[in-house]
């Protein structure tokens, strides 16, 4: 199984940036996908992640700006992230708890939000 994430770049503070992550391979079901974040020197930690149910969670820091969803049929995640800050500026992370013959968590390959003020 492979995660393939997209979307990142620089946007100036205010703006909006749509992270997508699509889920590929021998995949049985998806259970939660979401959206995790690095700061420099710090620890990944999560932004927002989505059930298979459907049930969002975010960050305090990114409530009312951020919007997981996902795209059932396709495999796929999405991150809207709208009225950004310069504190948003990470690395940021496709997450997926997949089944497939194990039930095994992935990671995409990082991509790069910058935000500038």
């Amino acid at each position: 199984v492979q995660l393939q994430a997209s979307g990142g770049g620089l946007v100036q503070a205010g703006g909006s940036l749509r992270l997508s992550c699509a889920a590929s391979g021998k995949i049985f079901n998806i259970n939660a996908m979401g959206w995790y974040r690095r700061f420099p020197g710090k620890q990944r930690e999560l932004v927002a992640e989505i059930a298979s149910g459907g049930r969002a969670n975010y960050a305090d820091s990114v409530k009312g700006r951020f919007t997981v969803s996902r795209d059932y049929a396709k495999n796929m995640v999405h991150l809207q992230m709208n009225s950004l800050k310069p504190e948003d500026t990470a690395v940021y992370y496709c997450n997926a708890d997949v089944q497939s013959y194990f039930r095994t968590e992935y990671w995409g390959q990082g991509t790069q939000v910058t935000v500038s003020s």
